[in-house]
């Protein structure tokens, strides 16, 4: 498992790994496309929750250690995203930074499952509500449990008494709740909100609109 990952506008995965795992040790002679490897990253859900695994990602490509000048530059990037600092002031020895130039990626997900350009990765820029996204899926389900349950009274038909909700997912455009206990089954809805939010405080305002809908 890599210490910490990020991204470079060319859509490269830059890897903090230790000097003595295997793949560093396998890529310490690698040059362009000799060495393949595949990225499976899991995304689980901060909450308990049955199938608490949201999704998967899978980036294939090929494996080379980061050298020379690139080296001062990625540890910087890495760095500015991670807090790494200190690990990659200690000798190079014993942490190690490999790029992953990709060159497939697939997704399978809440969404559904796809296909995603490489361009598409590097144009991404981070969900602002992605550093917090654990801790508030955690407060809205220990502190609000009620009120994200009266969500369901959006859905229409599926309208339901003793239906237990728990917040699952949340990003800039909006909150999805699964549903389970109604005469639905289990059962997963998105709530977006009126427009995408950028900070706490507009996620605040959006969960007050969203919630003021529910209750009326």
């Amino acid at each position: 498992m890599p210490a910490a990952r990020t991204v470079t506008p060319d859509g490269d995965v830059i890897l903090l790994v230790s000097g003595e795992s295997a793949a560093a040790r396998a890529a310490a002679h690698a040059q362009d496309d000799d060495l393949t490897a595949v990225i499976e990253i899991t995304d689980v859900a901060p909450v308990s929750v049955h199938h608490r695994i949201r999704g998967r990602a899978w980036l294939a490509g090929w494996l080379t250690p980061v050298r020379g000048d690139d080296r001062a530059a990625c540890a910087a990037l890495l760095a500015e995203r991670h807090p790494v600092g200190e690990l990659l002031g200690l000798s190079e020895y014993r942490w190690r930074l490999l790029r992953l130039e990709v060159g497939e990626i697939s997704v399978d997900d809440l969404w559904g499952a796809e296909h995603v350009d490489v361009e598409d990765l590097a144009a991404a820029e981070p969900d602002p509500m992605a550093a917090h996204e654990a801790e508030l899926l955690q407060h809205l389900h220990s502190a609000h449990g009620d009120r994200i349950g009266e969500l369901c009274g959006l859905l229409g038909s599926r309208e339901a008494g003793g239906v237990t909700a728990v917040p699952l997912a949340l990003d800039r455009l909006g909150l999805r709740v699964r549903f389970t206990g109604g005469p639905a089954g289990s059962f997963d809805a998105r709530f977006d909100f009126p427009e995408p939010v950028a900070d706490i405080c507009g996620l605040r305002r959006a969960m007050h609109t969203l919630l003021t809908a529910a209750g009326r």
